[in-house]
C-alpha cells in the first residue's frame, strides 16, 4: 500500500524561491498549498495548471493579521507535513554599501523588520497546529542573519530582520519543547531572483533542489537548526 502523500504550505510562493520551492516539492511528488498576495495572477497559478491537482493556492499577506486568522480557519482539518515561511522583501537599495541605519528611514525600517520577522513567526505561531507531531516547520533565514559572520557591515537592515528572525525563532523553539517536530532557519545562498537581483551567485534550479534536501535530511530530528543550503550549520 501506498504511504499518503505528503503535503507543504509555503508561506509566499507566488514568484521567486517561494515557488521554486512550490515545484521541487512538486516534483519530489508532494502535494502543496501555496500562498499568494492579492488577486493576481502569478507564476503559481501557471504552475498550478500543470500539477493534476496537486497545488492549492490561498489567498495571504502574511502581514495582515486577519488574513493569517482567516487562512489558518479555512485549512482547518489540514494536516500539514511541512510549514515553511518564506515571504520577505528587501529593501529595494541596490548596493549593500548604501543599505545602512543612517540611510534608512524609520517606516523602511519597520517595513523590513514587520515582513520579515514578526510576520512570520505571527503566522508560524497561527498555523503550527496544523502540522504533525513530527512534521517541520521551516523559515527562510538568510547567511545575512548571523551575527557572529557579520564582519563587513552593510546590508544592515535586511541584516537586522533575519537576525531578528532568528531570534524569534529560537524563543519559540525554547516555548515548544520538548516537541518532536523538526525546527529549521534555511540560508538558501544568494540567488538570482527578483528579490536576489541579476549578480547573485547561484541560479535558482542551483540551489533549491539542495534547500529541499536538507530539509528533508533534518525531517524527524526535533530541536531547531540553523542551516545553509549544503546542511552545513550557520553560526548565529
Amino acid at each position: 500500500m501506498a504511504s499518503p502523500r505528503k503535503t507543504a504550505l509555503i508561506l509566499g510562493a507566488s514568484r521567486g524561491l517561494g515557488l521554486a520551492l512550490a515545484g521541487e516539492y512538486l516534483k519530489r511528488g508532494w502535494s502543496v498549498i501555496g500562498t499568494v498576495r492579492g488577486t493576481r495572477r502569478t507564476g503559481l497559478h501557471d504552475l498550478a495548471e500543470r500539477a493534476a491537482g496537486r497545488l492549492e493556492i490561498e489567498r495571504l499577506d502574511i502581514t495582515d493579521a486577519g488574513e493569517v486568522v482567516a487562512l489558518r480557519r479555512r485549512l482547518a482539518g489540514c494536516t500539514l507535513d511541512l510549514l515553511f515561511a518564506n515571504a520577505g522583501i528587501n529593501t529595494g537599495v541596490a548596493d549593500a554599501a548604501d543599505d545602512t541605519v543612517a540611510n534608512a528611514t524609520p517606516e523602511l525600517f519597520t517595513r523590513v523588520l514587520l515582513t520579515n520577522a514578526f510576520a512570520p513567526m505571527r503566522a508560524i505561531e497561527a498555523l503550527a497546529d496544523l502540522v504533525s507531531a513530527d512534521g517541520t516547520i521551516a523559515a527562510m533565514s538568510s547567511g545575512l542573519g548571523s551575527v557572529a559572520n557579520n564582519t563587513t557591515g552593510c546590508w544592515e537592515v535586511y541584516r537586522a530582520s533575519k537576525a531578528a528572525l532568528n531570534t524569534l525563532m529560537r524563543s519559540y523553539a525554547a516555548r515548544s519543547a520538548p516537541s518532536k517536530r523538526t525546527l529549521l532557519l534555511v540560508a538558501p545562498g544568494w540567488v538570482r531572483t527578483d528579490m536576489g537581483g541579476p549578480n547573485a551567485t547561484f541560479g535558482i534550479d542551483d540551489n533549491i533542489p539542495k534547500v529541499v534536501d536538507v530539509i528533508e535530511a533534518h525531517a524527524g530530528r526535533p530541536g531547531l537548526a540553523y542551516v545553509d543550503y549544503k546542511g552545513d550549520t550557520v553560526t548565529w
